[in-house]
């Protein structure tokens, strides 16, 4: 079956669909002219592969809680990952931010602009703030944060309740000490011609 009037064919619903994704994007805005009956949500691989990521996660490697998480950059994975917090013992090894890092060491920058994220769950405070801090234009979730809650008693909701709390009401205070000290360094910083910013 082809497209529109471009004459490119359309993938049926196998793997491979991820090959004219970027077309399907970008040419098939019009669907009552275009018969999708079989063919794959545009986004279906990806999250499709995100889930899948997960399951090695949680099920078959059990590397950590069922979370895996994709890069996506023109119609092309460029980055994923999945849980490893237990693995590696390191709090922080969540899918997305795996995905992140490779996405970024494959690009070559730590600025994702132009990718979108497809995760197999709601993203936790922390990868939420990866995204933020790598510019991702756009996340795409499966699992909501009260599924991990109820199905694998993971606490994503009960942080972000924590985070709207004043810092020093959290379970973890956060207070401020020696600001002014840490200010100058700041001041110095600020100064530099040629200082890094991300």
């Amino acid at each position: 079956m082809a497209c529109c009037d471009c004459k490119v064919d359309l993938i049926p619903r196998t793997a491979s669909a991820v090959t004219n994704l970027a077309h399907l994007n970008e040419c098939c805005k019009h669907s009552e002219d275009v018969d999708t009956s079989g063919i794959q949500h545009p986004h279906g691989p990806f999250m499709e592969r995100a889930i899948y990521l997960s399951r090695v996660a949680g099920l078959e490697k059990r590397t950590g809680g069922c979370f895996g998480a994709v890069v996506v950059k023109n119609g092309k994975i460029v980055g994923e990952g999945y849980n490893n917090v237990i693995s590696h013992n390191d709090p922080t090894w969540h899918g997305e931010v795996g995905a992140i890092r490779d996405a970024s060491q494959r690009l070559g920058t730590p600025h994702l602009k132009g990718c979108v994220l497809y995760t197999s769950s709601e993203p936790c405070p922390m990868c939420m703030g990866a995204c933020y801090w790598a510019r991702i234009d756009k996340i795409y979730y499966a699992t909501t944060a009260k599924d991990v809650k109820e199905h694998g008693r993971f606490e994503d909701e009960d942080f972000y309740e924590e985070f709207a709390k004043p810092p020093a009401d959290r379970n973890i205070p956060a207070l401020e000490f020696m600001r002014e000290e840490a200010v100058k360094v700041w001041e110095e910083f600020g100064q530099l011609p040629d200082r890094c910013h991300y």
